[in-house]
């Protein structure tokens, strides 16, 4: 297999020749057709998520079951699969249906081996010299063409399904959509504010379309994110770098928002968001801030009956939230294909470069095969 090895902290991706274990009791081995580039990948490298390196990182894949191990019957070879999230199945918010609370959830997105089987603790992926490459990041690392992951964790899609763009919906698509339709849940005639919109915020965006939300007011600094988030469904938009954005959303609604999604994981929108929405309102975390990042508010406004919830994954179980998303892209109300930009899993570092810049929503990479 070929893979984007990171050799080290804040090392370069490099494309390297591994060997890959083959599938054991619980397993299955994917052979990946696209990975979604997220914000965490690269966050991960430089150490805001702690995982060890040499290591491949990559949790958006999608692609086609290969080889399965012994007592699965969750997959067959030749299902075409979503990575979805890691959880250990057995701890009570597993069994409460949340396995995005997994409590084991730092070991299984970042412990840089498996979580689950005989082999728990082992990296399945080695050098040609047999050194280990860690894996199994948010339990796949599919910036690679091929994952070995727990076949439990797979959502099959259907066979018309466009696996090249579904890897997204693994994460950065399926957070934001999930934190509109899980977490704030708008009643008939709120209003929902959703600060920046890249692809998890445009995502938003898109599922706050589906709900009887009346307002739905898009925040960034981009001004050709702010046109694409009015043709997803945002009914307003606010430049915060022209108008001091609080304000602004606070005109537009009359008052207080009813839900504010932080998507930006920037400490002082963070507060802006907070800001925006006032007694019984409700701001949700979801953007990934450094590592150690802290915000304060004020406390007798938040002591009125204000929400501050973080929200992983967007919440709920893999199966339902991806294959729904699936069902409503294909019905065209989730046209979440418009934030895709493709690259070659060489041009890595391009995809990276265009995304820091604003110019790429959410890249793709197609795996060589």
């Amino acid at each position: 297999m070929r893979a984007a090895v990171v050799p080290e902290l804040s090392g370069p991706f490099g494309i390297e020749e591994l060997e890959i274990d083959d599938p054991g009791p619980g397993e299955a081995l994917v052979k990946v057709i696209a990975t979604g580039l997220c914000h965490t990948d690269v966050i991960t490298r430089d150490g805001d998520l702690p995982m060890p390196f040499p290591g491949v990182l990559g949790h958006e894949g999608a692609g086609e079951v290969v080889a399965v191990g012994d007592g699965v019957d969750a997959v067959v070879p030749g299902d075409r699969v979503v990575l979805g999230w890691p959880s250990c199945g057995g701890c009570r918010n597993c069994r409460d249906g949340e396995p995005r609370y997994c409590a084991r959830i730092g070991e299984a997105v970042a412990g840089g081996a498996r979580l689950l089987g005989p082999r728990a603790g082992q990296p399945a992926l080695r050098r040609p010299d047999g050194s280990a490459v860690h894996s199994h990041f948010f339990g796949q690392s599919s910036l690679a063409t091929h994952a070995l992951t727990w076949a439990d964790w797979l959502v099959v899609v259907p066979e018309a399904a466009p696996l090249e763009l579904l890897g997204p919906l693994a994460c950065g698509i399926s957070t934001g959509a999930g934190a509109v339709l899980h977490t704030a849940r708008p009643g008939i005639g709120d209003k929902l504010v959703i600060f920046g919109v890249g692809a998890v915020g445009l995502s938003a965006v898109m599922a706050a379309r589906l709900t009887p939300a009346t307002t739905i007011i898009a925040v960034d600094r981009y001004p050709d994110r702010l046109r694409l988030a009015e043709e997803l469904g945002a009914t307003h938009t606010v430049d915060a770098t022209e108008r001091d954005a609080v304000a602004e959303v606070h005109r537009i609604c009359g008052g207080t928002a009813d839900h504010a999604l932080e998507c930006t994981g920037v400490i002082d929108v963070v507060r802006q968001a907070a800001d925006t929405v006032g007694l019984r309102g409700t701001c949700v975390l979801i953007g990934g801030a450094p590592a150690g990042a802290e915000f304060s508010l004020d406390h007798l406004s938040t002591l009125w009956g204000k929400r501050i919830v973080g929200t992983l994954g967007g919440s709920g179980r893999s199966e339902v939230l991806i294959g729904g998303l699936v069902e409503l892209h294909a019905q065209g109300r989730f046209p979440f294909d418009r934030l895709i930009r493709h690259y070659a899993l060489s041009d890595l570092d391009s995809a990276i470069a265009d995304s820091r810049r604003g110019e790429t929503v959410k890249p793709v990479l197609h795996m060589p095969h």
